[in-house]
C-alpha cells in the first residue's frame, strides 16, 4: 500500500540537521571549541537556554510550535517523531501548537531518560517502511502517526476526532486506515479502539467539536445517517447553506456555535442563515460549548427538533447540481490541484 504522505522521501541515513526548515534551530551540545555548540561558559550565560538534557539553543529561539518538535527530536539521536507531532510536521493544521509531550518512537534497546514535559517515548515495533525523512526530521508516515494517535487516545470519540482532523488536510482516508489496520496493526496496543472508531469516522468534519456533536447525536439516534458539512440546495438548485451536520432523512440540521457565534456580526449572520434553512423545511438545533461536557441539553433540543420536523414540506435537497464540485471526501479533495484547490477549499479555513 502506498502511503499518501505528501512531500516525503524514504529515510536515508540519520543526519537530522540537514534540510531543517528555515527559522528552526537544531539544539547543540556543549563544544569547547565553540564551533558546533556553545562552550560550557556560554551555555551557562544569558545567550543560551537549555532545551533538554545537555542540549542548548540561542536564548531568543522560541521553544513552541515546530521548534518544540525539533527540540524533542534532538533528545534521542535515533528517535522518530510520531503521533500528533508527526501529523503537525506534515502540516496538519489541527495538530499545530499542541502542548502535549512529543511522541518519539525508539528501538527497545536504545534506552530512555525521563523528560516527560517534552517527550513521550514509545518503544513499539516500527517497520523501516513507516519512517520517512521530511525537512530535516525523521517522522512516521501519516498512517502510522494517525493510527498511533488513535490507539493511544483516551476515548473512542477522541480517536475519531484525531482521524477527522488528519483527514481535514487529506493525509489519510478511511479506506487507507482500514487497510492499514488490517495489515500493520493486528497486534498493536489499542488497535481495538481504532477498529471501534472505524464504523463512525468522517472525512469531512471541519473541527473536533463537529465530531463531538455528531457522536452524541448518533448515540441518541443510532438510526440517523449523518452527513458532515453537507451543502443544501433549494429546488431550483441554488445553494442555501453548508451545515455542520445533517440528518437528511429526519430533516434536522445541527450547528455548533462557539464563542465567535454569540455576538456581533457573526450572530446576525447566523440568525439569517437559520431562518433561511427553516424556510426550506429544515429544523435547526444548536450546540454550544457547555454541551460538549454534558450533552443532555443538546439532546433534549435535538429531540424537539425531530418532533417539529415531522410532516414539514421539504423545499430542499442534498442532490448537487452540475455546477457544484463535491469536496466531501479525501479522494475528491486530493484530485483538486493548484488554484482550483485553493479556491474550493478556502471556505473550510474561513469557517
Amino acid at each position: 500500500m502506498t502511503d499518501p504522505t505528501p512531500g516525503a522521501r524514504a529515510l536515508r541515513g540519520i543526519g537530522p540537521r540537514e534540510g531543517l526548515r528555515p527559522g528552526l534551530v537544531w539544539p547543540a551540545a556543549v563544544d569547547p571549541t565553540a564551533i558546533d555548540g556553545p562552550t560550557r561558559g556560554q551555555a551557562r550565560g544569558p545567550r543560551y537556554r537549555k532545551s533538554s538534557f545537555g542540549l542548548y539553543v540561542p536564548a531568543e529561539v522560541d521553544g513552541t510550535g515546530e521548534q518544540r518538535i525539533v527540540e524533542a527530536a534532538a533528545t534521542y539521536r535515533a528517535g522518530v517523531v510520531t503521533g500528533w507531532a508527526g501529523l503537525a510536521w506534515l502540516a496538519a493544521r489541527w495538530f499545530k501548537d499542541t502542548e502535549r509531550p512529543v511522541p518519539l518512537a525508539l528501538q527497545a534497546d536504545e534506552g530512555t531518560s525521563a523528560q516527560p514535559h517534552l517527550v513521550a517515548v514509545t518503544q513499539e515495533f516500527l517497520h523501516p517502511d513507516e519512517v520517512i525523512r521530511l525537512d530535516g526530521l525523521r517522522i512516521t508516515t501519516a498512517l502510522r502517526s494517525v493510527s498511533f494517535e488513535m490507539r493511544h487516545a483516551p476515548t473512542v470519540l477522541q480517536a475519531a476526532q484525531a482521524f477527522a482532523m488528519a483527514a481535514y488536510d487529506d493525509l489519510v482516508s478511511i479506506e487507507e486506515l482500514r487497510a492499514y489496520c488490517a495489515t500493520h496493526l493486528p497486534r498493536c496496543t489499542g488497535v481495538g479502539r481504532v477498529r471501534e472508531a472505524l464504523a463512525r469516522l468522517t472525512e469531512n468534519a471541519w473541527s473536533p467539536t463537529e465530531v463531538s456533536m455528531a457522536w452524541h447525536w448518533k448515540d441518541e439516534h443510532p438510526e440517523a445517517g449523518l452527513l458532515h458539512n453537507c451543502p443544501i440546495f433549494d429546488r431550483s438548485g441554488r445553494h442555501v447553506a453548508t451545515v455542520d451536520v445533517l440528518d437528511p432523512d429526519g430533516g434536522v440540521v445541527g450547528e455548533y456555535h462557539g464563542g465567535l457565534h454569540l455576538a456581533g456580526q457573526q450572530r446576525a449572520e447566523d440568525v439569517v442563515r437559520e431562518e433561511r434553512l427553516r424556510a426550506t423545511g429544515l429544523e435547526v438545533v444548536v450546540m454550544v460549548s457547555p454541551d460538549l461536557s454534558d450533552p443532555t441539553g443538546f439532546l433534549a433540543r435535538l429531540d424537539s427538533a425531530y418532533e417539529r420536523a415531522v410532516g414539514r414540506t421539504r423545499r430542499w435537497t442534498v442532490e448537487q447540481p452540475p455546477w457544484w464540485t463535491d469536496t466531501s471526501t479525501v479522494e475528491a479533495r486530493r484530485a483538486l490541484t493548484g488554484v482550483r484547490r485553493e479556491r474550493l477549499l478556502r471556505y473550510r479555513s474561513a469557517a
